[in-house]
């Protein structure tokens, strides 16, 4: 014998009843052996609860409710059965609806909905759909009758949630179908107490009738056909990725149904556990696909995770004091304190030091909870050696499910690896020595992120995304996309990096879409579908859309955008920049931007603010860190620089250069902030200060290039009518240093703690003598590197480099979120 239970969405719409006959027939065809189960038509218990709090609030409205409750049903008959079989159903239909009318205007009059009336309203759902469809399952050629489980199924009179008396439940079960040979049609849900009062098994107890009716006729099977593909991994809702779970132990199921699973419901696997029947989650819109088996069989070589789950509104309540210390009975006091006040306790945990004990439960309870504790344990608080009840709210129970971690070292380490990755604190920890169930309790608002973060390591490990929020999309910006849209499918075949562009924008527009944003229509979106730009608010969308492995890219040149960094780290998110103002304007700024990055744990990356795309810094910390000492750094550190002095030659003008070096992207917006050393000036500062020298921008000695009048022009154009006036000037200059053999070079140097940059004619045994293009060249001299100083050159500017340099920094923080 198998029984099948079909929920309230597989049966709400009259096709998809036909897609039930059709499934049932295939089973009848084969001459299985069958029951049925069935809850009410989809969202018919709640529009009876609805109508009778309108009745029982005085509101006459619940007349509209019930009529349109009647009509839905109706309308199926004449849907879904023929003539002769209408003939029979409507009848039966009316004299159940006028009793139920007839109930309904009693509340209404006595303005009250008791537990035990409600139960015998909400019956009404199951009753009508399991009459239903037993006629239509008798119209298609099934030999089906109809049970109403009221005969067979007995209960206490705990009206809302009865209690089963399952020694004459099994054998009223047994005694009926063995009389009964044909296809029963059972209603779910609904029970009776002795004397025949109507009483229900609680919202789910569609399931447990199933389950009940399995184990009265030692079924077996047992099928829960429901709205999706089995148990899923992780609420798909929360974790877009989440996918069906072939097999779970009865235990795990259990687990993963007191967390929230929506698809079990609890007390269905007590008796099908009992009874060792194996269970089958299966979808009524994909009839083919296996589902999910629940029996008491592990699966040794399966995941040691079966799934993630959590409870999203939950009270952390601390009692804590010198006087838990050693004390025997504190946590018998505590525990039977709330049992006796009917407070449900979600989670425990208690530290080896006996000095707190936490529990978690309902918000709604928890003020209860407390004033009951302090009862409990009012003299020891009187006496100063129990501190009064803390609670925390706004709290979210996360837990890892699997019978299997048990066997596999690094579960935990790997669980809070993830979390602390994403900046998600732990407000407690429970572990039962089974290791069935790890449990932490965090904020509320990182929920979803936990959610995400634990299932891409559990069972994506492979693949990990990354969500980019990128202020600005010019040249380098673009760039960027491109390449990242380029290499997308390479890094999630090769790297298993999956790379998501959710949130981009430039000066006047911003989009945000959390499922990623089309790269090969982004330019269209962002101008068609984008709002305003404010720094502020996209950065407080990035925090509040909470997504796992967030890097912030910040393509600007920015000061404003810059002084977000701060909040931005705080808020656990990593950030990629060639954004130099950040790290070279104040040094106790930079100290405390690397400080938070350290504290929250993640990075903060900026290789691209000197030299573009080449490893500098990378390159400069690496010595450190593997103890040499820096005695000289050297550098022409600027493309663009280099770029317009390899150019100037004989026959070119210096204006024509810079002019040229800007068209191409080399420069600044505006080329005086190159020219003047600014530039130069903000990487040499970066670069002292991975030194540990705390150097400020005073500090270093700027030979400035350009005449007054260019430095003083009031806009670019301006300047470059400035530039063009003064090229006899830097013709001599180029022309004298070409006469002694020698080339023009903008150096950057540190020497100890002297920094300065300046123009230098330099001969052809110096290392600068040969660059060319926009090659950015550094020299470190170091203890190591005395006598031949370690070099590294290449080019120093330029969009596709830069790009290169951050999308290489994204790579790297994807892989330290691994």
């Amino acid at each position: 014998m198998k029984v099948l239970k079909f929920g309230g969405s597989s049966v709400a719409k009259p096709e998809r009843i036909r897609g039930i006959v059709d499934i049932l027939k295939g089973y009848y065809t084969k001459g299985e052996k069958f029951t049925v189960v069935f809850s009410a038509f989809g969202g018919v218990t709640d529009a009876l609860i609805e109508m009778s709090a309108l009745a029982a609030s005085g509101d006459e409205a619940y007349e509209a409710a019930f009529d349109a409750f009647r009509q839905r049903h109706i309308d199926a008959v004449e849907e879904l059965l023929k003539d002769e079989f209408r003939a029979v159903v409507l009848p039966e239909l009316e004299r159940s609806h006028e009793v139920l009318k007839n109930l309904l205007y009693g509340v209404f009059l006595v303005r009250e909905a008791s537990l035990r009336t409600m139960d015998y309203v909400l019956s009404f759902g199951e009753r009508n759909s399991a009459f239903i469809i037993a006629n239509v399952l008798r119209q298609s050629g099934i030999s089906a009758s109809y049970l109403d489980a009221r005969r067979v199924i007995k209960t206490d009179k705990a009206f809302g949630s009865a209690r089963v008396d399952f020694k004459l439940t099994y054998q009223k079960i047994r005694e009926h179908y063995a009389q009964h040979p044909d296809v029963q049609v059972v209603t779910g849900f609904v029970a009776s107490a002795k004397g025949g009062l109507t009483t229900t098994l609680g919202r789910g107890g569609s399931d447990y009738t199933a389950a009940l009716i399995a184990a009265g006729l030692d079924a077996s099977v047992i099928e829960i056909w429901t709205d999706v593909d089995g148990v899923l991994t992780a609420d798909p809702r929360k974790v877009k990725r989440a996918f069906t779970i072939p097999s779970m132990t009865y235990a795990e199921a259990m687990e993963m149904s007191h967390f929230g699973a929506k698809v079990i419901y609890p007390p269905t696997l007590q008796p099908a556990l009992l009874k060792k029947i194996p269970l089958y989650i299966k979808n009524t819109f994909n009839p083919s696909f296996e589902g999910t088996l629940i029996s008491d069989h592990a699966d040794p070589d399966g995941h040691a995770v079966k799934g993630i789950s959590s409870i999203s509104h939950v009270a952390l309540l601390t009692l804590s004091g010198s006087g838990l210390f050693g004390v025997p009975g504190i946590a018998g006091r505590l525990f039977s304190s709330l049992a006796a006040a009917g407070i449900n306790i979600i989670l425990i945990t208690q530290g080896s030091s006996e000095h707190s004990i936490s529990f978690a439960v309902q918000p709604a309870v928890a003020n209860k909870a407390r004033k009951r504790v302090e009862e409990e344990f009012e003299y020891e608080m009187s006496m100063k050696v129990i501190s009064p009840v803390k609670i925390e709210a706004d709290l979210s129970v996360v837990a890892i499910i699997g019978e299997n971690m048990r066997y596999q070292p690094g579960i935990s380490g790997r669980l809070f690896q993830a979390l602390g990755h994403n900046g998600i604190n732990a407000v407690a920890i429970a572990q039962g020595s089974s290791e069935l169930n790890v449990s932490v309790v965090i904020n509320r608002t990182d929920e979803a992120k936990a959610l995400n973060a634990l299932h891409e390591s559990f069972f994506l490990s492979d693949t990990k995304e990354l969500h980019l929020f990128m202020i600005g999309v010019g040249l380098i910006g673009s760039t960027l996309i491109e390449q990242i849209k380029n290499q997308g499918a390479y890094l999630k075949e090769k790297r298993g990096l999956e790379v998501r562009i959710v949130g981009m924008a430039n000066s006047r527009q911003m989009l945000f879409q959390e499922e990623g944003i089309d790269l090969d229509n982004w330019k269209a979106a962002l101008q068609e579908k984008g709002m305003d730009m404010d720094p502020a608010i996209f950065i407080g969308k990035m925090k509040e859309l909470n997504l796992s492995n967030t890097i912030f890219i910040d393509n600007t040149a920015s000061a404003k955008v810059a002084g977000f960094y701060e909040d931005i780290l705080n808020s656990s998110i990593s950030i990629s920049t060639p954004n130099k103002i950040a790290v070279s304007s104040g040094f106790a700024q930079y100290q405390r931007l690397k400080a938070i990055a350290a504290r929250r744990g993640v990075q903060f990356m900026y290789e691209t603010n000197v030299g573009a795309g080449l490893p500098v810094i990378s390159t400069l910390n690496d010595l450190i860190i593997s103890g040499d000492q820096i005695l000289k750094i050297e550098g022409v550190v600027s493309g663009s620089l280099s770029f317009i002095f390899n150019n100037f030659k004989a026959g070119t003008s210096f204006s024509e250069i810079v002019k040229q070096a800007q068209e191409l992207g080399y420069t600044e917006p505006d080329p005086r902030v190159d020219l003047n050393g600014l530039d130069v000036q903000r990487k040499l500062i970066i670069l002292a200060r991975e030194t540990g020298l705390p150097l400020e921008a005073e500090d270093v000695e700027i030979e400035n290039i350009l005449p007054t009048a260019c430095r003083e022009a009031d806009t670019v154009e301006t300047f470059f009518g400035a530039l063009a006036n003064s090229d006899p000037h830097f013709e001599q200059l180029r022309a004298e240093a070409e006469a002694e053999g020698k080339a023009l070079r903008m150096i950057a140097k540190l020497e100890g703690a002297k920094a300065t940059i300046g123009l230098e004619a330099v001969d052809s045994d110096h290392p600068f003598y040969n660059l060319s293009g926009s090659d950015n060249m550094i020299v470190f001299t170091t203890e190591r590197y005395k006598d031949r100083p370690l070099v590294v050159r290449g080019p120093g500017a330029g969009a596709a480099v830069t790009a290169a340099g951050v999308f290489a920094e994204i790579i790297t923080i994807g892989n330290y979120l691994s």
